[in-house]
């Protein structure tokens, strides 16, 4: 009720998008938390007084008439008066803090209760699961022997079929044996009854003779018992301790590994870069050894040319002139020569034809 006369009385205009929006987010907030402990006391209450489900049918459509009759109320003018309504009785802090505790508590035993029906199912399952292993194992078992026994061995080599009497004969053989089974189990059930037998027979006696028993006697065994819990207690806390150090060891353990494997492809990929490298150095040394020699036999061939420039000495301009005009004279009579040898060829192939 002093929720919704402060939202009567905020004036919406004048507020802003952005105020709005935080205004809109702080009610929703707000709404959570009623709601919250709205369900803490409805569980609280029908704990402790349980309500019918007519009265709780009723309850409902009541809360609807009024939320409906709210809304309504609010989309009235500001300016309209309202009717009055009676307040209701607030509960206290200290009230709330006390149900609150009770809840939780209530709470516990119950996570508790869980925790106990789990464990138990989780037992059933894990017995379950073993006989169900087993009965696998059983059937392997069973089916290797009689593909070992039969399938490979029973085949007769003339027909290449399997021998009917083998086949009836494991069958026997199995039969007979699990009949053995069932004796032995019959006769240790029977051994059991008797034993269980005796031991009601002794706790009758026991009960029967429970004035002779000292408080004393009973209280040691209280106290060792106790400790025997707490001995027990202490196992399963070390070897819970255990199992997690061991899984955080194969945690671990799998890291290292995946990191090896990393370690290992890297190694190979450097290693064959190395070797790619070694090769490459082995050609460039090579190729220098090349380069080497061709400078050396390029070096000599530098140095007699240099040799020989030095040593050149040019001739006489008229020794050129006459050694030029030779030149052109035996290259004519050369010309000359060549076309006599033609006309003579060519004559000679006329006197064959």
């Amino acid at each position: 009720m002093e929720t919704q006369e402060a939202i009567q009385e905020l004036n919406f205009d004048a507020y802003s998008d952005i105020e709005l929006m935080k205004l809109h987010d702080e009610l929703l907030r707000k709404v959570q938390v009623l709601q919250t402990e709205n369900s803490m006391f409805e569980m609280y209450l029908s704990r402790v007084v349980p309500l019918k489900e007519s009265e709780r049918q009723d309850n409902q459509a009541t809360n609807e008439q009024e939320q409906q009759q709210n809304t309504r109320r609010d989309k009235k003018k500001k300016g309209e008066k309202q009717k009055e309504q009676e307040k209701p009785i607030l509960l206290t802090l200290e009230q709330k803090s006390e149900i609150a505790t009770r809840e939780l508590e209530e709470l516990k035993d119950e996570i508790e209760t869980s925790k106990e029906e789990w464990a138990k199912i989780m037992d059933t399952c894990k017995a379950e699961l073993e006989e169900v292993d087993i009965r696998i194992s059983e059937s392997k078992k069973a089916m290797y022997e009689f593909k070992r026994d039969i399938v490979t061995q029973a085949i007769n080599q003339r027909t290449g079929k399997v021998m009917a009497e083998r086949v009836v004969r494991y069958f026997e053989d199995k039969i007979r044996s699990k009949d053995a089974i069932i004796e032995k189990l019959r006769l240790k059930n029977v051994t059991l009854k008797v034993h269980k037998n005796k031991l009601h027979l002794q706790l009758k006696q026991k009960e029967e003779m429970g004035e002779v028993l000292h408080a004393i006697d009973f209280d040691q065994l209280q106290i060792e018992n106790k400790q025997y819990l707490q001995k027990i207690e202490e196992r399963n806390k070390e070897l819970l301790k255990l199992k997690m150090t061991a899984g955080n060891t194969v945690q671990i353990l799998n890291r290292y590994k995946k990191k090896l494997q990393t370690v290992s492809a890297e190694s190979m990929r450097l290693s064959q870069e190395i070797q790619q490298r070694q090769d490459l150095l082995d050609k460039l040394n090579q190729e220098e050894h090349k380069v080497t020699d061709e400078k050396s036999k390029q070096d000599k061939k530098n140095q007699w040319l240099v040799h020989q420039i030095e040593e050149y000495r040019a001739p006489d301009v008229l020794s050129y002139v006459i050694a030029k005009a030779s030149q052109s004279d035996l290259e004519k009579k050369v010309r000359v020569w060549e076309r006599k040898a033609e006309i003579a060829s060519m004559q000679a192939n006329r006197h064959v034809y």
